[in-house]
């Protein structure tokens, strides 16, 4: 039985910083942030937007009345959840009107939680072939006004349904995967924003990733010329591109080059939007099935980490006429209709929340979803009419 990526949807703000104007602001060389972090806009979410509000902006694209009935799990994994105790899978439900006869809940371990919902959505279909899940990735990446992290942030969202009719991506069930405790990224459940040890976490990704891929050609008996791509976790662009420098010297200069040529197509949106954490492989998973030529039947081999940390390697199979089951347009023309706002307009709305008691004007809304308003600190969310 086949199963993986039936349909895949994507989600970011309306307004976005340019990178160049971020670098002249806090003094900084543009080339730096443009080149070496490899950045050049960044989403900047509005007050009323959230992880459950991208969420359901990006799975709504892909959902209907024929295959809502069939969804019998949900899952949403992020690191930007919104309450401690209730899973924004629940505030899914409502919004999207699914059935209530699924298991819903969230699941966090930094930027890997949609990689193991994704994995858990496998063997879910695996034994109920009928049933479809929806995997959400949804995130806002914040490290503060003049911080180091400042130029990796971003926000987004990608959901994917999972089934065993798979029309863009079969999933193999071929993984290498590794946990390790490690300190080098956290966000205690006081801080909106993240804390990390850059260079640190930069040696684990790449560490894990050479790990990994070690491990994976073992077990598979596998070669790099097996693969088309290889798609990486890319919280900023220029860190896949490290983790692939792993390979220089140990495989044919020729398979290299197409290598780095085809990692190019991936990183295209990333570029555009920021970090999406848990979303950042699968942005970069549909800007490459957009962007390149990679055909029918090609083999994909993609690497999800997330800081603490967990990694893992898996391969997928191009499925046939993938591209009739992408709305290519509707992600074109959301990059390219966004807004471009002041670096001033940026920090204002990076210090403004919606606060207990307040509502939200719904004329100032440009998506579908909102939070509405947060009463007796319960955080009520609607739907544009």
């Amino acid at each position: 039985m086949d199963i993986g990526i039936e349909r895949i949807g994507f989600y970011t703000p309306n307004s976005y910083i340019d990178i160049v104007e971020l670098a002249k602001a806090r003094g900084q060389e543009p080339d730096k942030f443009t080149i070496g972090i490899g950045q050049d806009k960044q989403a900047v979410p509005a007050i009323y937007e959230d992880a459950v509000t991208m969420a359901a902006e990006s799975a709504d694209q892909i959902l209907d009345d024929s295959n809502k009935k069939d969804i019998g799990l949900v899952i949403v994994g992020t690191e930007s959840s919104v309450d401690e105790s209730k899973a924004s899978a629940l505030f899914l439900m409502d919004l999207l009107d699914l059935p209530e006869n699924v298991r819903a809940f969230e699941i966090k371990e930094a930027c890997y939680g949609a990689t193991a919902g994704l994995q858990m959505a496998y063997n879910f279909v695996s034994t109920n072939p009928g049933k479809k899940a929806l995997v959400v990735a949804s995130d806002i990446a914040r490290y503060g006004i003049n911080t180091p992290g400042e130029v990796t942030q971003g926000a987004g969202s990608v959901a994917m349904l999972i089934s065993s009719t798979p029309q863009i991506l079969k999933l193999e069930n071929k993984s290498a995967y590794m946990s390790r405790n490690v300190g080098d990224f956290w966000r205690p459940t006081f801080s909106k924003t993240a804390f990390a040890r850059g260079k640190f976490s930069n040696q684990i990704y790449i560490e894990f990733f050479e790990t990994l891929w070690k491990r994976y050609q073992k077990e598979f008996d596998v070669t790099a010329d097996d693969f088309k791509a290889m798609l990486y976790h890319i919280p900023y662009t220029k860190m896949g591109t490290k983790a692939m420098r792993t390979l220089e010297g140990k495989i044919s200069d020729e398979k290299y080059a197409q290598l780095q040529a085809e990692y190019k197509y991936s990183i295209q949106y990333g570029r555009e939007v920021g970090n999406l954490y848990t979303g950042s492989l699968y942005l970069g998973l549909l800007s490459y099935l957009i962007n390149s030529a990679v055909t029918p039947g090609d083999e994909l081999l993609l690497f999800s980490y997330g800081s603490g940390a967990v990694g893992e390697l898996y391969s997928a199979k191009v499925c046939e006429n993938f591209k009739q089951y992408i709305h290519v347009k509707n992600v074109q023309s959301l990059l390219n209709n966004r807004k471009k706002i002041s670096i001033s307009e940026y920090e204002s709305i990076f210090s403004q929340s919606v606060r207990d008691g307040e509502s939200v004007d719904p004329s100032v809304v440009t998506g579908e979803f909102y939070l509405s308003e947060i009463k007796e600190n319960e955080r009520l969310y609607k739907t544009k009419q």
